[in-house]
């Protein structure tokens, strides 16, 4: 059990770099934007490179922001049931729902996504829009994301499973939002 709680923490560091890296990249995008709106309307200076910039700058904030938030317990929940069950009966469903739902599904989005990344970059795909930029390094955003959110999944698993069985100490907090 100590070797799958150590890899669980690897998991967690890559995806709390990936975390980390998404909050830079919503500075980088809302000033890339504000940088294009200020010169569009200014000097009348515009590019599609800026708008494409932006919108990829987005996309890498989501894909990457999306095992963080999983990490953090932080992803939307349908809380009918959660917030009536025990502490234990959490740590079941989080881990059968995980296991059941969550990574098998990331696990085809980033297979079948990766054909679509391959196909763009065989064919050095640009923006249909004149000046934008090329297209296939953002999509390499979707395999890579849903990888990750597997990933964390399969951490999330592992501490859970620890938990139940009484190797580690693991609560999963939830917050309910506020409505």
């Amino acid at each position: 059990m100590r070797f799958l709680l150590s890899t669980a923490r690897a998991i967690d560091f890559v995806n709390d770099r990936a975390g980390s890296a998404a909050n830079w990249l919503v500075l980088a995008a809302c000033l890339i934007s504000a940088g294009h709106a200020m010169t569009r309307y200014a000097f009348d200076l515009a590019s599609n490179g800026w708008l494409d910039a932006a919108k990829y700058l987005f996309a890498a904030l989501v894909m990457l922001g999306a095992s963080h938030t999983l990490r953090r317990n932080e992803h939307v929940r349908v809380d009918i049931l959660y917030t009536m069950l025990s502490a234990r009966g959490k740590l079941w469903l989080d881990l059968i729902g995980t296991a059941v739902f969550l990574v098998p599904s990331m696990l085809v989005i980033a297979w079948y996504s990766w054909p679509f990344f391959m196909q763009s970059w065989s064919i050095a795909e640009g923006s249909a829009n004149a000046g934008g930029l090329a297209q296939y390094p953002a999509k390499i955003l979707l395999p890579l994301g849903f990888t990750l959110v597997a990933l964390q999944g399969v951490s999330e698993i592992i501490k859970r499973a620890a938990s139940l069985h009484g190797d580690a100490s693991y609560t999963a907090h939830y917050e309910r939002p506020l409505q």
